[in-house]
């Protein structure tokens, strides 16, 4: 069965646009993880910035002790956010690419170029009961060089096949890359994960990929929560409201 992480971050993303440095505020990413595990999410995955400019610290260790499925924290290789991860200890660290400047994460790692450092963080990842995906994109140098970091797991950067979907020129290209980059991992005794710009649309193709094991989604389903939900919260105000009564009356 393919599973479902899904991505809270851009939770955190609406509540710091009004409560950030406030220590508390709506919406709540733990109570939005609450809801995505009832409705049958199989894991939550949050993004722990250097920058913090969404989920904070005391999100994640809240969190770890809500989270009752898979807890996937998303990351660099940075030596403070290493710490954080050996001790809040969640159940898979992604190990991401992380540019101050960029508003979503850009691209995947460049795995080939940092194999000693990736390798160690791992090391340290692995010693204390975390297993490791890399975030990758689907090229075949770097899913060689994830399995020499030894990784347990490659998420595949899923980026340009969704930018290419809605226009045609280069989906299937763009499909076919990632179907060879999973049959690659496979081959190599990687698990496959893959996430990045998917929605309803994009996934049914998507579906075509072999040997996925999860799908982590967030934007787009937080997109439609706001216009599914906001029915329901309008009408829900409107009865609180209907309690008013003039007090010249």
């Amino acid at each position: 069965m393919l599973k479902l992480g899904v991505n809270i971050d851009h939770v955190a993303t609406l509540r710091e646009a009004r409560y950030r440095g406030r220590g508390a505020g709506e919406p709540d990413p733990v109570a939005a993880a609450r809801v995505a595990e009832q409705a049958g999410a199989h894991g939550i995955t949050a993004h722990l910035r250097e920058d913090r400019r969404h989920i904070q610290d005391r999100d994640i260790w809240q969190l770890k002790e809500a989270v009752q499925t898979r807890l996937n924290l998303e990351m660099a290789n940075a030596p403070e956010i290493v710490k954080i991860a050996c001790q809040l200890k969640p159940d898979i660290v992604c190990l991401v690419p992380e540019r101050r400047l960029e508003v979503t994460t850009e691209g995947g790692l460049d795995v080939a170029h940092h194999l000693y450092s990736l390798s160690e963080t791992r090391k340290h990842l692995n010693d204390v009961g975390i297993e490791v995906s890399l975030f990758v994109a689907p090229d075949a140098r770097q899913i060689e060089a994830s399995a020499q970091v030894g990784a347990q797991f490659v998420e595949l950067h899923t980026g340009a096949f969704a930018e290419r979907f809605d226009t045609g020129p280069g989906r299937a290209e763009e499909l076919a890359r990632l179907k060879q980059a999973a049959q690659q991992a496979h081959a190599a005794g990687l698990r496959v994960n893959a996430g990045h710009g998917l929605n309803n649309e994009n996934v049914r193709v998507l579906l075509g990929v072999p040997h996925l094991v999860e799908l982590n989604i967030g934007h787009s389903l937080m997109s439609r929560a706001i216009l599914s939900g906001l029915d329901a919260a309008v009408r829900e105000l409107l009865k609180v409201m209907a309690d008013y009564r003039d007090g010249a009356d």
